[in-house]
């Protein structure tokens, strides 16, 4: 039997794919500090709890296609909130941000195309894009410039004939880039004088550290044909497990196309949308006591990594991830053996290598990303673990001083 040459070019997920290895070190009696997910220990608001207790339909039915009313209006009311104005046709409720994404580029995109994101990104943008059979144009960053890419000149140079769309994400997974409203609004210029689709991947926005206000590519009401915002409620609020999500454009023409996947999969799950939906209820000292903590382990991160020789991290301004140039080979076998062969008082870490991260062969072989979603007290261990392993590592196995 044959399989199709979409799937044949989609690859593991970086994060996921030593899960087997965990496991065997785990049954040999291994604590492991997970850095490698993305999934926040941080209590998800009550409140959803609390809507899911009070459900008493007699019949769980299907919600509407585009989503159920009290959520789509709960979403713009958020957006009220940051004083961008939104229709109910804006917005199509889906199965988390990654249908939303799935969905978007399906309508965009065919055989051939081309969409445009700066690298290191999201490891399952390749995967989204593949099934479509276009192809991801890396806009290359180097972790000595701290991943930097928003300069028009070189969005530009990299565009071609075939480039469809420019797609950022922001506040930046892996990197915690965070761009400036002057950054936002060169990409919807450029996005609007080549006729391309501009997507925000914005489900971090509330996670920014400096004080900034919250951004998004919405906006710009003059770029309303282009942009393309995807949001979830997974990490905003801590409820991965929900898989919530919204795409959200001003496009109705692209809107209008959307409906037709959102219509062959019939709908989003109801109690979900309902418990979702209180979700937004909560009120802003929920964001600011999340942001602190986050910021209080990004600190830690920081403060260990700088003091690791030979390590390279320009500090995260906004998400929840570091990204790291460590001074090794390939960090995927250095995963590899520190699940294998590597112990400190019967612990090691997991982090995500980053080779996944790129679309340029060969890049970022000596990256990783960093989830900083433990407590403070495991992260601390967990960047010890690390610091030992790459210790040992370059002696046993690099045959260099530590």
């Amino acid at each position: 039997m044959e399989f199709s040459e979409k799937v044949r070019k989609c690859g593991l997920s970086p994060m996921r794919k030593f899960h087997p290895l965990a496991v065997a070190a785990r049954q040999r009696g291994r604590r492991i500090y997970h850095l490698n997910i993305g999934q926040p220990d941080i209590e998800t608001p009550q409140a959803y709890f609390d809507a899911v207790r009070r459900f008493s339909q007699p019949v769980l039915e299907y919600a509407p296609s585009p989503g159920l009313p009290a959520l789509v209006e709960a979403v713009r009311g958020y957006y009220a909130g940051l004083d961008i104005p939104l229709g109910e046709p804006d917005i199509l409720v889906t199965t988390g941000g990654s249908e939303a994404l799935s969905i978007a580029l399906a309508c965009i995109l065919d055989d051939g195309d081309e969409i445009l994101i700066p690298e290191p990104f999201y490891p399952n943008y390749n995967t989204f894009v593949r099934a479509t059979g276009a192809a991801i144009r890396p806009l290359p960053t180097r972790p000595e410039d701290g991943y930097r890419f928003a300069d028009r000149a070189r969005i530009e140079a990299q565009l071609t004939p075939r480039t469809r769309a420019i797609m950022v994400t922001n506040p930046g997974n892996p990197t915690g880039i965070v761009l400036t409203p002057e950054e936002l609004r060169m990409l919807t210029e450029v996005a609007r004088d080549h006729s391309l689709f501009l997507i925000g991947d914005e489900v971090y926005r509330e996670f920014v550290y400096g004080g900034e206000p919250l951004g998004s590519l919405l906006q710009f009401p003059e770029a309303a044909e282009q942009v393309i915002v995807i949001d979830s409620v997974s990490k905003r609020f801590s409820a991965c497990g929900a898989r919530i999500g919204a795409l959200i454009s001003r496009n109705q023409e692209l809107m209008g196309h959307a409906m037709k996947f959102c219509q062959s999969r019939l709908s989003v799950a109801t109690l979900d949308q309902v418990a979702a939906a209180a979700l937004y209820s909560v009120g802003p000292d929920y964001f600011d006591a999340v942001r602190q903590e986050y910021r209080l382990r990004r600190d830690t991160v920081m403060e260990q990594l700088s003091a690791i020789p030979g390590v390279v991290c320009a500090c995260p301004k906004g998400a929840f991830y570091a990204m790291a140039k460590l001074p090794v080979d390939d960090t995927e076998a250095f995963q590899r053996w520190l699940l294998e062969e590597f112990e400190d008082r019967g612990e090691t870490v997991m982090f995500a290598p980053g080779s996944g991260f790129y679309a340029t062969p060969g890049a970022g072989r000596d990256e990783i990303r960093i989830a900083y979603v433990l407590k403070q007290a495991d992260l601390a261990r967990a960047m010890d673990l690390l610091a030992l392993g790459i210790a040992a590592y370059r002696q046993s196995r690099m045959g260099m001083k530590p």
